[in-house]
C-alpha cells in the first residue's frame, strides 16, 4: 500500500510543479490540473490511512501522514485563492510545496 501511496504522491507532485509554475509566472493555473492535483493528494492520504489501519506502517509513516495533512490544509488555502480568482502569495505556494515534500520524503524513507 505504501508503494502505491508514494507513486500517487509523486504524480501529484508533478502536477504541483506545473501549478506552481503558473503562479510564479503570474497566471492562474487551470482548474482541471488543480482538481487532479487535489484528488491525487487525497487518494495518497487515503492509501496511507489504509496502510496505517492495516498495521503495515511504521511510526515514521504516521509522522509523514501528519505532515502531509498539514500540506493538505495549505492546499485548501491555495484553493480558496483560486476560487476567488486571485493569485496566492508565492510564499504560501513555497511553504505548501516544502511541507508536502517533507511529508513525502518521510514516507518514502520507509519504502526503500
Amino acid at each position: 500500500m505504501l508503494n502505491y501511496a508514494v507513486t500517487v504522491f509523486a504524480i501529484a507532485a508533478l502536477g504541483g510543479l506545473y501549478l506552481a509554475g503558473h503562479v510564479f509566472r503570474g497566471r492562474l493555473p487551470p482548474w482541471a490540473v488543480s482538481l487532479l492535483h487535489a484528488g491525487l493528494g487525497a487518494l495518497g492520504l487515503i492509501l496511507l490511512i489504509v496502510a496505517l489501519v492495516q498495521g503495515e506502517a511504521s511510526r515514521a509513516v504516521l509522522i509523514g501522514f501528519g505532515i502531509l495533512l498539514v500540506a493538505a490544509l495549505g492546499g485548501f488555502l491555495l484553493a480558496s485563492f483560486h476560487l476567488r480568482r486571485r493569485l496566492p502569495p508565492r510564499a504560501i505556494v513555497v511553504v505548501h510545496a516544502g511541507v508536502a515534500v517533507a511529508g513525502f520524503l518521510t514516507v518514502l524513507s520507509q519504502v526503500f
